[in-house]
């Protein structure tokens, strides 16, 4: 069984139908992991991406592209209109990627440093981390990600998928807690708007926009 943990909030507030799922336990193994080994959360690509909501013309940073899989797909909803930087720190990568995306003119594969993707203040509208996070200096993780919000537009996302650790029985030192990143991206001004355990994966999805689109509560409520 696949599902997801989500209760999406629109904006009057309504929960949506059209993407709102039971959180009720129907069968004692339906959050299991059943994907496969590595990647088990690609299979639910077209969920995730619909998730993004990206489109014509929009930027995105792919930190730690590896193969360049995400990089890909993402192109194609952006499509010639807009880019996506792939980004790495081992330069055979980065070749590899130039080569396999020679005739994909949006995606651009460079080669940049471990604290920081090296683009320019307000270039991007997401930046998308899948199952890299873990792999970030332990003690510079909140400077990276408030560094993230100097190259997401005012407006953009950030959005992070990674082993849930505290639940995976297998490897779980790749991976982070939720409530470790969630505290860590707060500290670095950055504000969960969704957060889901993708079932049978052991990872989660979660997005992030940044503090300052969160003006003051009004003193009084109608």
């Amino acid at each position: 069984m696949t599902a997801f943990i989500i209760v999406s909030i629109g904006i009057a507030g309504a929960v949506s139908t059209d993407s709102w799922r039971s959180t009720r336990i129907t069968d004692p193994n339906q959050h299991q992991r059943t994907g496969e080994n590595r990647y088990p959360y690609r299979a639910q690509s077209q969920y995730i991406l619909k998730e993004l909501d990206l489109r014509s013309g929009d930027v995105v940073v792919d930190v730690g592209a590896g193969d360049g899989w995400w990089a890909l797909r993402m192109a194609e909803l952006v499509d010639e209109n807009g880019i996506i930087y792939a980004a790495e720190v081992e330069n055979k990568m980065v070749d590899e990627m130039k080569e396999k995306f020679a005739d994909v003119p949006q995606i651009k594969p460079y080669l940049c440093k471990a604290d920081g993707v090296e683009l320019g203040e307000n270039s991007c509208d997401l930046a998308f981390l899948s199952q890299v996070y873990h792999h970030l200096d332990k003690d510079g993780r909140i400077d990276y990600l408030r560094r993230l919000g100097d190259v997401v537009k005012p407006t953009g996302r950030l959005c992070v998928i990674e082993k849930y650790a505290t639940i995976a029985t297998e490897q779980g030192s790749h991976g982070t807690a939720l409530s470790e990143l969630i505290a860590q991206a707060e500290q670095a001004g950055w504000i969960p708007v969704r957060c889901e355990l993708m079932t049978g994966t052991y990872h989660y999805l979660a997005i992030f926009v940044q503090r300052d689109l969160f003006g003051p509560e009004p003193s009084s409520l109608p």
